[in-house]
């Protein structure tokens, strides 16, 4: 087991990794205004455990800050996906809700049955709604979550140089729209 000065010491390389990742996924990203970044974030993971074993609402409090104050400036909606025991539905602020359209349903975030980030999302968003589906137009996903059924086809990995967060498996997409016609079409 992780001492007390390990474990921040370990807190405080994730952080530094994070903003490393958060300034190269914004940049590459190119989301505009009011487009939806989706997180799926296994803290189990980051820390070295299996998924769904060890949330961490630590992890939780190094991560969504920095990420939530990234989106603000950039403007755009963040959507935090629990895990499989809530059926992966997302924290959403109700603006974007109401924005999009979308459906709320009734859950509240656990640790044990949504994880640390959602947990943590819930408590951090002015007005937090779960919806069970959306459509985000980019996504970060911290551990192998699998946001993929909450992104936009068509999906485009973005790549930079960071592979892991702690101990998670780290993986980025945005989205273009789908390309449509025949041998005549002309795209732009």
């Amino acid at each position: 087991m992780l001492e007390d000065k390990q474990i921040k010491e370990s807190l405080q390389e994730i952080a530094k990794t994070w903003n490393e990742v958060l300034d190269a996924f914004f940049l590459k990203a190119g989301l505009q205004s009011r487009q939806i970044l989706v997180l799926g974030c296994s803290t189990s993971e980051v820390i070295g455990h299996h998924i769904g074993q060890g949330s961490s609402l630590e992890v939780a409090e190094v991560l969504l800050p920095p990420l939530l104050d990234r989106a603000k400036q950039q403007g755009v909606f963040l959507a935090v996906q629990g895990c499989e025991h809530i059926n992966r539905a997302l924290v959403l602020e109700r603006a974007c809700v109401e924005h999009y359209r979308l459906e709320e349903v009734t859950v509240l975030p656990a640790l044990n049955a949504g994880g640390a980030m959602t947990v943590k999302a819930w408590e951090g968003f002015s007005s937090p709604v779960m919806v069970e589906r959306i459509q985000g137009h980019a996504g970060i996903d911290v551990g192998d979550t699998f946001i993929g059924m909450h992104l936009r086809p068509v999906v485009i990995p973005i790549r930079i140089h960071v592979k892991e967060l702690g101990q998670a498996h780290l993986t980025m997409a945005r989205t273009r729209p789908r390309l449509i016609g025949g041998p005549r079409a002309a795209y732009a």
